[in-house]
């Protein structure tokens, strides 16, 4: 049987441990800022997009892999006569995943997935597509797996402030400013059937009170979440509300793995600092 490459777009947010843990080859995005190019928390970070907005609005374009770029990144893995498991960023949020399939049919033994999802959410298919490959499953057996994976992914996250989403267009500067008056704190949901994004509950107050609510009506939803590993990813926030909120997971679930990441440029760049969120899977 082929060895089996795991590899990913950087929108997965995975951390440094959680990468070399499971030989995760990422290709990152692109962030095209105040006219220069960079290479997503390469060359460039979160803080650099945050201070240089709040400095005098300027505002990233993120822009994804394109073909060439993937099939350089997958062409010296096939001709060493491996297969490749890759996890693309939602396909309703990027071009990536279609520009994957494109230098995947000029190449044999490379699986594109489209993970319908964004940041860890992808993450968590990451990680068990990396067990399955410990398990010595086949490149086309993975990728059949995680699949049938993606609607038990469940990805959410609270913004502080709408500030990134009205300057990017997502929102108007009009309800942003309301926003602020009145302090609240939407939900962004990931719609795991196509990958697109919503809101869900509107919370108000400081992030102090908030979070533990969102983490509440959040688990609350579910019967069936698998406890193996749950993520609490996050674009800038205080180690103290991290920690609130771990204590308020663990006050409801017996969770075995809490991974605690920040997001990468290209998903930081669109919510904001002080985003949280908690990414988990369920059995159904």
């Amino acid at each position: 049987m082929k060895h089996v490459i795991l590899s990913a777009d950087s929108t997965c947010d995975l951390s440094p441990e959680l990468k070399q843990r499971y030989d995760v080859q990422y290709y990152p995005f692109h962030i095209i800022y105040r006219d220069t190019s960079y290479t997503d928390n390469v060359d460039i970070k979160p803080e650099d997009l945050y201070e240089g907005y709040y400095e005098d609005k300027s505002l990233p374009q993120t822009a994804a892999i394109n073909v060439q770029e993937y099939l350089d990144h997958f062409r010296p893995f096939v001709e060493a006569g491996c297969e490749v498991i890759h996890l693309n960023l939602g396909g309703a949020l990027s071009s990536a995943y279609e520009n994957a399939c494109k230098a995947a049919e000029q190449l044999s033994g490379v699986y594109p997935i489209d993970s319908r999802n964004l940041s860890t959410g992808i993450g968590q298919l990451v990680i068990r597509a990396g067990r399955m490959i410990e398990e010595g499953r086949s490149a086309e057996e993975v990728a059949r797996e995680i699949g049938m994976m993606r609607s038990r992914v469940h990805s959410s996250f609270v913004l502080d402030t709408l500030d990134f989403m009205a300057a990017g267009g997502r929102c108007p500067q009009v309800v942003a400013h309301v926003g602020k008056m009145v302090s609240f704190k939407p939900e962004i949901l990931v719609d795991n059937k196509s990958g697109s994004m919503g809101i869900g509950r509107i919370y108000r107050g400081k992030l102090k009170k908030v979070l533990p609510r969102y983490v509440e009506d959040t688990l609350a939803r579910f019967t069936d979440i698998v406890c193996d590993d749950l993520f609490i990813t996050h674009s800038g926030v205080a180690s103290e509300l991290i920690e609130l909120v771990r204590s308020e997971v663990l006050s409801r679930l017996p969770v075995e793995n809490i991974h605690v990441t920040q997001a990468s440029c290209t998903i930081s760049s669109h919510c904001g600092p002080n985003t949280l969120g908690i990414l988990f899977v369920t059995e159904h």
